[in-house]
């Protein structure tokens, strides 16, 4: 196991462990990615873009360039939530211009039957990549693994790609719901294993990123996709060389639930920008902390608005008191239209104002 360097800055994990902090810490979710032109100058010389995520030299390049730019409380690991069903056999690839598909889908008996917990080997180029941004980092802020939810990359497994219905893996739910646990099951033991990997790396926390679990109706989203993050969540190593490894799961349009999702176990929920952080704080109680979830459209308009925003949300949560933390975040990834001077004004924002607001 490497040696990595002491944390210099760990404002972010004391805020999902919720303890005292002087500060709102802030990163963002896409934080490594289009919107910067250093990104798009290496994603370049890499060719593609799972080029850029397969190699771990790449991958730690890009992980640090938001960093190197903006004073953020944290990085989280380049690579995609689609690994998984990849190194599951399903053939990941991207056409220029389109979102990521697979050449072969689970939709048959058969196709759920062959279905296995991929070799975590096959992985190991993640894992690497890890390690390599941990060093890389040398203890300037924490490194976050992640992985999508078993719900989510069974959307991908199950359409073939990204899909605005999801009527091919809803009838499937609905039809043939022992096939649709059998790949949840599966997906959920991979997923596992896989985030414990990341700790293993190097991750000093992880994030389980349930994109598409707000498509599934009130009852379903309990049964096809609560029921396998709170597994996952019960599966993970939370605890690394005596350190606390914090876990974050985050459904995107999973507001309705977040007091059913304070109680899976983990340290921190995400949220949308649909939510109101104050009323979402007063639900959760000290039971977990809360990210978000500023619009990413407000990111573009002018600073002063940016700023503006920041501090409504900022104002809405509160000031953090003892059993609470906030992360401050967007309620979905940057946008790559995002001029990269908005984030500058962003994180300066969450940080001056929050530190008024403790010592206010």
């Amino acid at each position: 196991m490497p040696q990595f360097a002491p944390l210099q800055n760990d404002t972010f994990l004391r805020a999902l462990l919720r303890q005292p902090t002087d500060y709102t810490p802030v990163w963002l979710m896409r934080q490594a990615g289009r919107y910067l032109p250093e990104y798009r100058a290496t994603r370049a010389r890499a060719g593609s873009f799972l080029g850029l995520a397969k190699n771990p030299d790449f991958a730690t390049e890009v992980t640090l360039q938001p960093i190197d730019r903006y004073p953020l409380d944290a990085s989280i690991l380049f690579s995609d939530i689609l690994t998984v069903p990849d190194a599951m056999g399903l053939g990941l690839y991207f056409e220029d211009g389109e979102g990521p598909k697979f050449e072969r889908t689970v939709r048959t008996e058969e196709d759920v039957a062959k279905l296995q917990v991929p070799d975590m080997a096959s992985l190991q180029y993640v894992f690497d990549a890890v390690t390599q941004i941990r060093t890389a980092l040398n203890g300037r802020v924490p490194l976050i693994g992640f992985s999508g939810s078993p719900w989510t990359l069974a959307c991908y497994m199950v359409e073939g790609g990204g899909s605005r219905e999801f009527h091919t893996i809803k009838k499937m739910l609905y039809a043939r719901p022992d096939l649709m646990h059998r790949i949840l099951d599966v997906t959920a033991q991979a997923v596992t294993q896989y985030l414990n990997a990341q700790i293993d790396a190097g991750a000093q926390a992880v994030m389980i990123f349930d994109s598409w679990g707000g498509a599934l109706a009130d009852g379903a989203y309990q049964a096809f996709s609560l029921a396998y993050m709170r597994k996952i969540v019960a599966g993970l190593q939370r605890e690394k060389d005596g350190v606390k490894i914090p876990a974050i799961v985050f459904t995107k349009g999973g507001g309705l639930w977040l007091d059913e999702m304070a109680d899976i176990g983990a340290d921190a929920l995400g949220l949308d920008w649909t939510v109101n952080l104050g009323r979402a704080r007063a639900l959760v109680g000290d039971r977990v902390a809360l990210q978000g979830n500023l619009d990413p459209a407000v990111l573009m308009a002018g600073p002063e608005q940016v700023a503006a925003e920041v501090e409504k949300a900022l104002a809405s949560y509160g000031t953090p008191t003892q059993g609470h933390g906030h992360v401050f975040n967007l309620g979905h990834g940057i946008s790559q239209f995002t001029p990269p001077e908005s984030v500058t004004a962003m994180v300066e924002a969450v940080h001056s104002f929050s530190r008024r607001q403790r010592q206010a």
